[in-house]
């Protein structure tokens, strides 16, 4: 294993975690727009991440490029989808969570 691979190897898996830590926060946070939250900017962190490991490990620079455009366009798909939701439930009258949990 090279120093690369292992270069790699921790952007792929510092991104999986954020893409598990964004799973978590669209299971667990209270309202709608903490949802989006989480889905859309951990998500991408995550996304980016594992592209950058996936680009050192693609061996040219055509693939590198390649997986770079991919994620800018989920990048671009990802914000206008998350202003679509947003606006849908604000339309919807959905409140916002106001910071107190239900017992």
């Amino acid at each position: 294993m090279s120093l690369l691979d292992g270069v790699a190897a921790a952007f792929m898996l510092a991104g999986a975690g954020f893409c598990l830590a964004g799973t978590v926060g669209v299971l667990r946070f209270p309202d709608v727009y903490c949802r989006l939250h989480a889905l859309t900017k951990v998500d991408n962190l995550g996304l980016g991440l594992v592209v950058v490991g996936l680009a050192l490990q693609s061996g040219s620079w055509a693939t590198a490029l390649k997986l770079l455009l991919v994620w800018l366009f989920v990048l671009v798909a990802s914000a206008f989808t998350c202003q679509l939701i947003a606006r849908a439930a604000l339309r919807r009258g959905t409140p916002a969570w106001s910071g107190r949990r239900e017992s």
